[in-house]
């Protein structure tokens, strides 16, 4: 079988066209909130894994610019600049206690190895040696405080505590066996 210029040409441009529509495709968007959304769900709003990093790496230099004190009176005031949206910065030290939490202010000094435990527990030990993600789930105060599914990302500040934030990535369906 002989190939012709004009069948190979045709080839060509039918290749590079579905090469081209599946690499400016959209990327499938992660459902998130907003605070101040009154409880509604906007699609198309997604945070990058690589947003959430870089939020938590630009506090943690915060941190290490600006002393403990400092930052944590930062990172708990609702209106700082470490909340933007759904993201915000929550602090905690290696004995489960909240540092800090701006969405959640009534937790601050409460060790949280009851209510949240193994979240702070597994988190805690996820970032004990740097960094680290975690996937749980956790009621999301901007969604009339359901229950959802969370990535979460930390950075060891120093020995003593340790901050993250997270993305609310969508409802937990719970299994209800009887």
């Amino acid at each position: 079988m002989k190939i012709t210029p004009i069948s190979f040409f045709i080839v060509l441009v039918l290749g590079l066209s579905l090469t081209t529509a599946g690499c400016i495709q959209e990327k499938p968007g992660i459902t998130t909130s907003t605070p101040g959304t009154n409880g509604t769900i906007s699609q198309g709003q997604y945070t990058s894994n690589e947003s959430l990093v870089a939020f938590v790496e630009s506090a943690v230099a915060y941190a290490e610019t600006n002393g403990k004190d400092k930052a944590l009176a930062e990172f708990n005031d609702p209106d700082g600049s470490f909340v933007r949206g759904e993201l915000y910065i929550y602090a905690y030290d290696y004995n489960g206690t909240t540092l800090a939490h701006p969405i959640n202010p009534e937790t601050v000094g409460l060790n949280r190895e009851g209510d949240a435990g193994i979240f702070v527990r597994e988190m805690s030990a996820v970032v004990r040696n740097g960094s680290g993600f975690y996937r749980f789930t956790y009621i999301n105060p901007t969604h009339n405080r359901t229950l959802e599914s969370k990535l979460g990302y930390g950075v060891q500040v120093d020995e003593d505590w340790w901050l993250g934030s997270g993305i609310y990535t969508g409802p937990v369906d719970l299994e209800i066996s009887g």
